[in-house]
């Protein structure tokens, strides 16, 4: 039993002051390695401590100098042991690493979480600025740069202060480094919308060059000849025009092909793509903003693709996705033909010929409240509706014969002609995605061509066009003419045939596959696992 004395008072004096500053423990043993008191960093008492810490003050009081060791029971922490008079001091730091390491479990488990909330990747890094790990804001574990050391991430470790700068994995992005001890820190960074941004920047760079004329749009029906003709007679005017049709009917050619026959042509032709980016991207891009007008903003300022396309034309892609809030200030520069940047208060006018266009059917979006009706009526002052190419279906041979030879040019190919019956499976298609269906088939078929062979065959198209539901029937027919398949048979396998055509066309997606069949997913599923298309 340890007697009260004023060297062990002064001792206990010292005790709270060393725990807190250590973030551990202190304590006082005698000199066989006794426990006399122990305190933690906050100050409380501490019945016992690890063997291990005990062992080095008894090894101190039998040697009579201070020792230094590691707790087995604790990775990464330290301990000492100094002899005094008749009593050995004692300090650890394992309550702050066991702390330390808590912390930085919690942390890896809400790295994901992170990310995701930050739009973009969360990092874990060590005190030497080196990635541990790395995750998307999808949940994803990124692997790309585990093991680099980030130069600002180390700063921000030696420091103990947060560090703003360029991100190290994706350039243009701005991340952020906090050090959360000595020892390790987390990072993210705004990645994700730096890549639509730059998805954003390259859409435009690419649409202010314009390649296509009316000479591009192939076609001979009345239906398409009459549609060109009207485009072209309004070319020259400063009339907002409107082009609706189907995803893949050709929007975008009638919109260049319309700019570079009016006097504009020499002027930018800007496209931005209302459906692709969120509501926040498509507003400044479209009508720029001032220095400093959000987190991220350019020095200087940006102008927007009205001032872009100043003197030229601007093409509003999908213009029935705009957010209805967006749509009120559209409304606003197309009634004063001047635009405001974000940001900033002065009006700039801007002469700009409007081109829109939309593959739904805007007066039911006006009938449920998603489409402002004054904004349509300042759109379609002038309407072209693109027809469908089950519409023009005379059309479908001569397009095909265009793109035999631009895929014989590109791929190096020597077909000659199109067999009578692969021309014939390609005009009783109904083609739900228009031309750009086409020429994807005819793209895929050409891949399929041997070397020797001269002539596009039924073989060579894809699966889903072989296996319509029109060359099953025939197929059917004649065997229940030739071997009596009864009635439930057959229609068995014509379902499974439609069936398996619309995943294909889906590519195997089942909720878009159901929605083309108008059915829901699990009675899809249940007639796929039936047909034993859930296999395939």
């Amino acid at each position: 039993m340890l007697v009260w004395d004023p060297e062990f008072e002064n001792l206990v004096h010292i005790l709270p002051i060393l725990a807190k500053t250590t973030g551990g423990y202190a304590a006082i043993a005698d000199l066989n390695g006794s426990l006399a008191m122990a305190l933690d960093c906050n100050g409380k008492a501490v019945s016992e401590l690890e063997g291990d810490i005990l062992e080095l003050a008894r090894k101190a009081g039998e040697l009579g100098y201070s020792q230094i060791g590691a707790p087995k029971s604790c990775e990464g922490a330290n301990a000492w042991a100094l002899p005094i008079g008749k009593y050995v001091l004692i300090s650890s730091n394992a309550e702050r690493v066991k702390r330390e390491h808590h912390l930085k479990e919690s942390l890896l488990r809400a790295l994901p979480m992170i990310a995701q909330v930050a739009g973009g990747e969360a990092v874990l890094f060590n005190g030497a600025g080196e990635r541990i790990i790395s995750f998307n804001s999808d949940g994803t574990e990124r692997k790309q740069y585990k093991g680099k050391v980030s130069g600002p991430a180390k700063i921000a470790i030696e420091k103990q202060e947060p560090v703003v700068g360029k991100s190290f994995s994706i350039n243009g992005a701005t991340a952020v480094r906090i050090p959360m001890t000595k020892e390790f820190g987390f990072g993210f960074n705004n990645q994700d919308i730096t890549r639509q941004q730059q998805v954003l920047y390259e859409e435009i760079k690419r649409l202010q060059h314009t390649n296509y004329t009316f000479d591009d749009i192939i076609g001979g029906s009345q239906e398409l000849m009459k549609i060109k003709s009207m485009a072209k007679f309004v070319a020259n005017g400063v009339s907002t025009i409107l082009i609706s049709g189907e995803t893949g009917t050709g929007k975008e050619l009638f919109a260049q092909s319309i700019h570079n026959a009016s006097e504009r042509y020499k002027k930018p032709f800007v496209a931005l793509n209302c459906g692709a980016l969120p509501g926040s991207l498509i507003e400044s891009n479209l009508f720029g903003y001032e220095e400093g007008a959000f987190t991220g903003a350019k020095k200087g300022g940006s102008p927007g693709a009205f001032e872009q396309a100043n003197n030229g034309t601007i093409f509003l892609d999908e213009i029935s996705e705009m957010e209805i809030g967006l749509q009120t200030k559209l409304l606003r520069v197309l009634q004063e033909r001047e635009v405001v940047r974000i940001g900033g208060f002065k009006p700039i006018k801007v002469n700009v010929r409007v081109i829109s266009s939309t593959n739904k059917d805007l007066n039911t979006l006006i009938a449920n409240g998603k489409f402002r009706q004054d904004l349509f009526y300042r759109l379609n002052v002038v309407q072209i509706k693109v027809p469908a190419l089950r519409e023009r279906s005379s059309d479908v041979e001569l397009l095909s014969r265009y793109f035999l030879q631009r895929y014989n040019t590109l791929l190096g190919k020597y077909i000659e002609e199109i067999d009578l019956e692969t021309l014939k499976i390609l005009q009783q298609h109904t083609w739900p995605g228009n031309v750009r269906e086409l020429q994807n088939c005819i793209e895929s078929a050409m891949n399929m061509v041997e070397q020797e062979e001269f002539r596009l065959m039924p073989k060579h198209l894809p699966m889903y066009l072989r296996h319509s539901p029109k060359n099953v029937k025939e197929s059917v027919v004649v065997e229940i003419g030739s071997s009596g398949v009864n009635l439930k048979e057959a229609l068995a396998e014509t379902e499974k045939a439609i069936i398996r055509k619309a995943l294909e066309m889906a590519r195997y997606k089942r909720t878009k596959a159901a929605g083309l069949l108008g059915i829901s997913t699990p009675t899809l599923w249940r007639k796929m696992t039936e047909y034993g298309l859930d296999k395939e």
